[in-house]
């Protein structure tokens, strides 16, 4: 099953950038996830174990790495059109 989900970081640390830009170069590395980031939040998509496998991964090494943030996530079962504008 396809699955969207998407994630905001609110590092509980001073230099929070440089935490959300580490955090989506990870996430990058998952080549059969597609991503979209803007402003606000990251989408991803792909595979519903992979989606949640990823965030099992990712959500533990930000912690060890950066201490205590505040993850806001979204799921959307099915998937949806990350390109839509409206």
């Amino acid at each position: 099953m396809k699955t969207a989900a998407e994630i905001s970081l609110y590092p509980l640390n001073d230099n929070y950038l440089e935490i959300i830009h580490w955090f989506i170069q990870r996430l990058d590395s998952y080549s059969e996830i597609e991503r979209l980031t803007n402003g606000m939040s990251t989408q991803l998509q792909g595979d519903h174990d992979a989606i949640f496998d990823l965030l099992k991964v990712e959500i533990a090494a930000a912690n060890e790495k950066w201490g205590r943030g505040v993850f806001v996530c979204k799921f959307i079962p099915g998937g949806v059109n990350l390109a839509h504008t409206e």
